[in-house]
């Protein structure tokens, strides 16, 4: 990769929303430097302070991405992710097209969200053992109605184009993150998601091709690709999985 263009912002220890970010630019081979791995948390927490009191418009959370020639930072995942594709002339060409990409773009935002609220249903700010009772509730609803109805919509939107990928042969950001979202979901209900994979060819193979674009696989082979764990969003409980 030549030198780093960009500043990545996200916390350091787990993959959460940063790992969307990160997994696309591997794919487009666009060098950054994650700032609070290459130091800590609280090189994170110290940038956002400054952002906040410069009086220009700052980011409300991580993740989010700087240009170092510029110094204009931008936050909010779909929202970076489109920027980029923009920036980096990684559309398709057809303006309805990228806007549809974005649509479901951010649809996996949702989707996420509610991930995020199988573990965490009563407050975000409460430790798991403090809601497990509810998260037993959530998590049931989550497997039972909200993967499959999510799942159909992607696998409906990917028989639009003749695939692998979302908008036909050439990958985009948003078939990045669907495979971000079938590896989580498979860290987090591998029971559920190996009792619906057949349900779902055309999500799995486009899974399946994002893993062998030269980035992902470089990335998520080394040292730089954080493990799934019980601080992020994809989190594994035993007892929230079933089939």
């Amino acid at each position: 990769m030549s030198e780093p263009a960009y500043d990545l912002w996200y916390w350091p220890s787990i993959q959460g929303r940063g790992e969307f970010v990160r997994l696309f630019m591997a794919a487009a081979d666009i060098a950054y430097c994650d700032r609070a791995r290459s130091g800590d948390a609280q090189d994170l927490v110290e940038d956002m302070e400054q952002r906040t009191e410069s009086g220009d418009f700052a980011p409300y959370a991580p993740p989010y991405l700087v240009e170092r020639e510029s110094g204009f930072a931008i936050a909010q995942v779909a929202h970076i992710l489109a920027w980029l594709t923009d920036k980096h002339q990684l559309g398709t060409g057809d303006a309805a097209t990228d806007l549809h990409l974005v649509q479901l773009q951010l649809t996996i935002t949702d989707i996420v969200a509610e991930v995020h609220d199988t573990h965490h249903p009563v407050a975000g700010g409460l430790y798991y053992d403090d809601q497990k009772d509810a998260a037993s509730k959530a998590a049931e609803a989550f497997r039972e109605e909200r993967i499959p109805k999510y799942l159909d919509h992607f696998e409906a939107a990917l028989a639009v184009k003749a695939g692998p990928f979302m908008s036909g042969t050439n990958w985009s950001h948003v078939d990045t993150s669907l495979f971000q979202l079938v590896e989580g979901l498979r860290y987090a209900f591998p029971r559920r998601m190996t009792a619906l994979a057949a349900d779902y060819p055309a999500l799995i193979s486009c899974h399946d091709a994002v893993a062998q674009i030269d980035g992902v696989a470089k990335y998520v082979a080394s040292q730089r690709r954080i493990a799934f764990n019980e601080d992020g969003i994809f989190r594994h409980y035993e007892e929230l999985d079933d089939e």
